[in-house]
């Protein structure tokens, strides 16, 4: 009788012991199986209030705070051409709770030696949007096309001014990119990314390459002029508006914006914001609002956003190299 009670007593401590063990087991999936709960989640944009990345990171922040019932918390990090929001989501815990607004900053920073580490530092979630480059001039002004334009550049090089987001910004290489392949000088002028569109109406450059988001309103007014869009295909935001290689001038540099998050970030959070990302930027709200910002929704998952960053990545790398400003790793 005694040993009976001895074991029984044994059995029931192994029980115990096991049940402890499995719900330790279970703590970190548990805790991904309720994430995000009420915990705020911060977003990092790379470049100021009142861009097209600004202005898009909140459309997706709204879709995706409602989809995720918490709040996705907006902070704008500018400068160094994405570098420095990249360099601050990076370093961010990887617990789901911290993603970054990515694009192809990602890869021009890198390969322009404005930044330490590329594309994999990061996680890819998902694919959002894409938007078109644009070569704008104000709707006063004599140039009805590109071929106007480029043949007044090649009339008096170097005179036509040209304003960008800044120096190392994809709307900076696009620019770059463009009149390299049209043979014709033009004066760069980097300005900070929320002063050149107010610089084109002021006057202040003669041009601008920007992207739509920043531009929407300024079209839909009728008070500047769209000469090329910088795209493969004709943007079906602009259908009117001939591409660059359709004008001759053989330059394609859309631009991608997606989410990713810190490298070793748990793939049950990833997919959590993944099903968000696609909930949102499938949905008819977020689709009202990009058609009209000119900007054209382009859900991709997190392995064909993968593939896309990395191929990318090898083309704006050759592209950097074939203009001089490719720095060595």
């Amino acid at each position: 009788m005694e040993t009976g009670r001895i074991g029984f007593r044994f059995r029931g401590f192994g029980m115990l012991l096991g049940a402890v063990l499995a719900l330790a087991a279970a703590g970190p999936a548990a805790a991904q199986t309720d994430f995000p709960g009420k915990r705020p989640i911060l977003m990092t944009v790379l470049f100021p209030t009142g861009t097209s990345a600004d202005i898009t990171a909140r459309m997706l922040a709204e879709g995706m705070s409602r989809h995720l019932n918490t709040n996705i918390v907006v902070v704008n990090r500018p400068g160094g051409g994405g570098a420095v929001g990249l360099k601050y989501a990076a370093a961010q815990t990887p617990d789901g709770y911290n993603m970054v607004w990515s694009s192809n900053a990602i890869s021009t920073t890198y390969h322009t030696g404005a930044l330490a580490f590329d594309y994999r530092a990061f996680e890819p979630v998902a694919r959002a949007l894409v938007e078109t480059p644009l070569l704008v001039v104000r709707a006063d002004t004599p140039w009805k096309s590109l071929k106007d334009f480029v043949a007044e550049a090649k009339r008096a090089p170097g005179k036509l001014t040209v304003g960008n987001s800044g120096t190392g910004s994809h709307t900076h290489f696009s620019s770059v990119a463009l009149f390299k392949a049209a043979g014709a000088e033009v004066l760069d002028v980097p300005f900070a990314a929320a002063q050149v569109v107010p610089s084109l109406l002021g006057g202040h450059v003669n041009a601008v390459v920007q992207l739509p988001g920043a531009l929407a309103g300024h079209i839909k007014a009728g008070t500047v002029r769209v000469l090329a869009a910088l795209s493969a295909r004709r943007d079906p935001s602009f259908p009117g508006v001939a591409t660059a290689t359709e004008q001759g001038v053989n330059v394609a540099a859309e631009l991608w914006r997606g989410i990713a998050v810190p490298k070793g970030t748990p793939r049950a959070a990833a997919a959590r914001l993944e099903a968000a990302i696609r909930a949102t930027v499938e949905g008819a709200e977020f689709r009202a609002s990009a058609e009209r910002l000119f900007v054209t929704p382009a859900y991709l998952p997190a392995r064909a956003f993968g593939e896309v960053i990395a191929a990318e990545d090898a083309d704006i790398a050759r592209m950097l190299q074939a203009l001089g400003l490719k720095k060595s790793p």
